[in-house]
Formats: C-alpha cells, sequence, structure tokens
C-alpha cells in the first residue's frame, strides 16, 4: 500500500475546545496520509470528508469514483464503489455524511442522486434524477446530517437546497438563482449546528445560514483574500461548539468563524509541505474537535489532520491527585 504519514506529537488525551486562550489560535498540524495514485489508500482528486462517531474518516473521490474509509490516525480500513451507474457506483462522488446510527449518505454528483450505505459500504437506497422537481437534482454537490437524522442537500445547478427524511421522502426546499439574500450561485457544501444550516455559496463568495426549514438568517464573506473573505471557497463543517471551519479553495486556506460569521482564526499557505494547501476543499470536524481537511493537487492528494492535543501535568493536593489539561 502506497500511503505517507507523518505524525507530530502523541494523539492521547482530549482535544482542547474550552473557551481557553488557545481557542483562536490556529489549530496545529498532526498528521497527514494519502498521496495520488488509484491504489489502496491513494487518492485522485479528493472531495467531500466526514467523520463518524466513533471518528472513523470517509473520503470521497473525484478521480477514483470510489468512497475509502480510514482510521483517525489514517489506516485504511475498506473502500468501496466504481465508475458506473449501478447501485453502489457513482459518478463523481462529492459530499458525504454520516448519521449518528452510522448511515453513511453520497452525493453521485454526475448521476444526479444520493446513495446510502452501511458504514462497511453495503447499499441500502438510493433517492434522485436529473430534473426540476421535489426531490430531483441538478448535479447535488454537498449533504449534511442533523442530529435528528434529517437530511439536507444542496442543488447545484438548480441553486437550491432540499430537506429529506433519512429514506430519501421530500419535506421541504429553499433557493433560487441570484445574490442576494436566499439565493444561491452554485451552493456546494452545507452544515448544521444549533437547529441552523450553513450552506457554501460558491460563486457569491459567502456562507449563508438558514433555519431547518430554510428561512435566512444571516451571512457573511465577499470576494478576497482578508480575513473573512474567500476566494471559491468549498467545504464547511462545524465543531460540538457550534464554531464554523471553512475551505477557502482557492486562497489555500482554512478559516474558522462563530455561528454568526464572526472571524476566529485561519491557517494555510500555498504549498505542499505540512499545514500547506493547494486546494483545500472538504473539511470536516469530530466530536473531539479535531479537523480533517481533503487537498487537491500540488506534490500529492491527501488528508491532513489537526487540533490541539492535551498535555497532562499532575499535581497533588490534599492526598489526591489531579490531572490539568493545558
Amino acid at each position: 500500500m502506497m500511503k505517507s504519514v507523518i505524525l507530530v506529537g502523541g494523539l492521547t488525551g482530549l482535544a482542547l475546545f474550552a473557551a481557553t486562550g488557545r481557542a483562536e489560535e490556529p489549530p496545529p498540524f498532526l498528521l497527514q496520509w494519502g498521496s495520488t495514485g488509484s491504489g489502496p489508500g491513494q487518492f485522485s482528486y479528493p472531495f467531500g470528508i466526514a467523520v463518524d462517531n466513533a471518528g472513523d474518516v470517509y473520503v470521497t473521490e473525484y478521480g477514483n469514483h470510489r468512497v475509502q474509509k480510514f482510521t483517525s490516525a489514517g489506516t485504511l480500513i475498506t473502500s468501496w464503489g466504481s465508475f458506473g451507474t449501478d447501485d453502489g457506483e457513482f459518478d463523481v462522488p462529492n459530499g458525504i455524511a454520516v448519521d449518528n446510527d452510522g448511515n453513511v449518505f453520497v452525493v453521485d454528483q454526475n448521476n444526479h442522486r444520493i446513495q446510502k450505505f452501511s458504514s462497511s459500504g453495503t447499499f441500502l437506497l438510493k433517492w434522485g434524477t436529473l430534473g426540476i422537481g421535489d426531490g430531483q437534482f441538478r448535479l447535488p454537490r454537498g449533504i449534511a446530517v442533523d442530529q435528528s437524522g434529517v437530511i439536507y442537500v444542496t442543488d447545484g445547478d438548480n441553486a437550491r437546497a432540499q430537506k429529506f427524511t433519512n429514506t430519501g421522502a421530500f419535506l421541504t426546499k429553499w433557493g433560487s438563482f441570484g445574490s442576494g439574500d436566499g439565493q444561491f450561485n452554485s451552493p456546494f457544501h452545507l452544515t448544521t449546528a444549533g437547529g441552523a444550516v450553513f450552506v457554501v455559496d460558491y460563486w457569491n463568495h459567502r456562507i449563508q445560514k438558514f433555519t431547518s426549514d430554510g428561512v435566512f438568517m444571516g451571512k457573511w464573506g465577499t470576494l478576497g483574500d482578508g480575513d473573512g473573505q474567500f476566494r471559491e471557497p468549498t467545504g464547511i463543517a462545524s465543531d460540538p461548539l457550534g464554531r464554523v471551519f471553512v475551505s477557502d479553495r482557492f486562497n489555500s486556506r482554512m478559516q474558522k468563524f462563530s455561528a454568526s460569521g464572526v472571524f476566529l482564526t485561519k491557517w494555510g499557505v500555498l504549498g505542499d509541505g505540512a499545514g500547506e494547501f493547494h486546494f483545500p476543499t472538504g473539511v470536516a470536524v469530530d466530536t473531539d474537535g479535531f479537523v480533517y481537511v481533503t487537498d487537491q493537487q500540488g506534490a500529492s492528494d491527501r488528508v491532513q489532520k489537526f487540533g490541539f492535543v492535551a498535555t497532562p501535568t499532575i499535581s497533588a493536593s490534599w492526598g489526591q491527585i489531579k490531572v490539568r489539561y493545558r
């Protein structure tokens, strides 16, 4: 298996995501895995990424038309998919999400459908066809699942978001083409947090926030390379505290915001080194606050992992041992 793994520091301990002095610092690089190719553990245009409750990482690949599943340290567990239109096959898999029961939902972009699998890749069901009607798609891109198991999908060329049950029954939709509030110009990935839905509005270079039923709540971002600006953002994810991470693709960086869009921090520059990016695309955050980013092109296609690792210090007080994390 052709795979490169770089590890910095230990991975034991708890992730720091309490409101401490470190909260506004960019998370440090921890490790990376992957190289360009079609073999096990290699990637060809990795795009969507998701993490399940057990900490396992799922990655979709444009070029290899498959899903690969890894441990949080980058060890390959399994993979499934090939090019085609049959059940379990893909034509450009894009967004991916995992529900609390371990079911995996994959956006099969060029087949204009969603496919649902078990955590080991067994095909379960599918929905969607090419069209503009309710439950139809034209190049869907992103997918997210909330805590109740409701599914949200960005319908790219229909410039809208659609909401479904976890078996694909249509619930509601919102959006139209444009640059106004609640409108989209190529909606890309999306995430849910605190009952809200955050959508990457790719060609409008912004993030829009909605209620779970599609009522517009707010927005942030304009075209540029300043803090809080974007150049064709793609991926988005939220951490357990509701903070939002966005892959700012053509600025070769990640940005982090509060749930209301207040800029918190950023990291990454153009390059092939640890913590550098060419085209960061998908992003996922696990339950411990570790951040996973798919990075395309450059020296290799890869996944990078970032986050704060707790450093224990021990002190004695009244005959008891206390462990402090900093």
